[in-house]
C-alpha cells in the first residue's frame, strides 16, 4: 500500500506563482530518487477551529496561506531509501536555500498507507486534506470504520480516498504533526486526503455526506474536534 511523506506549509500569498516554480522544479528531483508522485495543493477553503486548524497547526500569519502537500512511494522501504539520497544530494541544499517561505514552521513526517480506495487515473481538480488523532490500540476500529465509509464517499464522487497512518513523525522545536492535534502520548496522528474530480462535485458531495445515516453508525476511534480539515486546489500534481 501506499507510503507518504506528509507536509503542510504556511506560504506568504504573494508567493504563490513563486512557489508553484520552486516546487515544479524539484520534481526532476525527488522522482529521480524514487518518488512516485509528488502533490501540492494550495488553499481555498480552510475554516479556523475551535481547537485545532491549519493555521494553527504551522503558525501561520497575516498574509500566509496553507499548502497541503504529499509525496507517493511504493512501500516504506523505498521511501526510506528515496529519504536517505535526498538528503545526501547536493541539489537538496541548493533548494533549501530557494524555499519561498519559512521552512522552520513546516510540518512533515511519514505515514504508512493504512487505507486506500479509487486510483488515480487521472489528476484530480480539488482536494480534501485531513489530519487527525486516532487512538493507536483502536486502529482496527479507526480502519473498520474507514472500509464501512468508503461506499459513502465513492458515491458521492471522490476519486481517491486515502488514510495513512503515522510512522515516523518527528517532534518539531516550533511546529509538529502531533502538536497540530494535541495528540496525547496514546495517540497516533493519521494523514488522510480525498481527491475530487472537481470542486462542484466535492461540494455537492459533502452535503450529502454529513446526512447520510451510515455516517453515524460507528463509534469513533479518533477525536473529531481535534481534527484538522480543508478544501485545497491542486498547484502541482507531477
Amino acid at each position: 500500500m501506499t507510503y507518504l511523506s506528509g507536509f503542510v506549509s504556511p506560504v506568504p500569498a504573494a508567493n504563490k506563482e513563486q512557489y508553484r516554480r520552486f516546487a515544479a522544479e524539484s520534481v526532476a528531483m525527488f522522482k529521480g530518487h524514487g518518488t512516485t508522485r509528488l502533490m501540492e495543493a494550495w488553499e481555498d477553503d480552510v475554516p479556523s477551529g475551535e481547537v485545532t486548524d491549519f493555521r494553527r497547526a504551522v503558525d501561520a500569519r497575516d498574509g500566509e496561506v496553507i499548502v497541503f502537500s504529499w509525496q507517493e512511494f511504493p512501500d516504506k522501504a523505498a521511501a526510506d531509501t528515496a529519504g536517505e539520497r535526498i538528503m545526501n544530494d547536493p541539489a537538496m541544499d541548493e533548494m533549501m536555500g530557494k524555499m519561498p517561505y519559512d521552512g522552520s514552521r513546516m510540518i512533515y513526517g511519514g505515514f504508512d498507507g493504512l487505507f486506500e480506495v479509487g486510483t488515480r487515473d487521472a489528476k484530480p481538480g480539488y482536494v480534501d486534506g485531513s489530519l487527525i488523532p486516532v487512538k493507536t490500540a483502536r486502529k482496527g476500529d479507526y480502519l473498520a470504520a474507514l472500509q464501512r465509509q468508503a461506499a459513502i464517499f465513492t458515491e458521492a464522487g471522490a476519486a481517491r480516498f486515502v488514510d495513512a497512518w503515522g510512522d515516523a513523525v518527528p517532534d518539531g522545536k516550533l511546529t509538529d504533526f502531533k502538536k497540530a492535534v494535541r495528540a496525547q502520548a496514546d495517540e497516533t496522528v493519521v494523514f488522510s486526503f480525498i481527491e475530487w474530480p472537481s470542486k462542484e462535485v466535492r461540494d455537492a458531495a459533502w452535503s450529502r455526506i454529513y446526512t447520510d445515516p451510515r455516517m453515524q453508525e460507528d463509534d469513533p476511534a479518533g477525536d473529531e474536534a481535534r481534527r484538522i480539515f480543508g478544501g485545497f486546489v491542486p498547484l502541482v500534481d507531477e
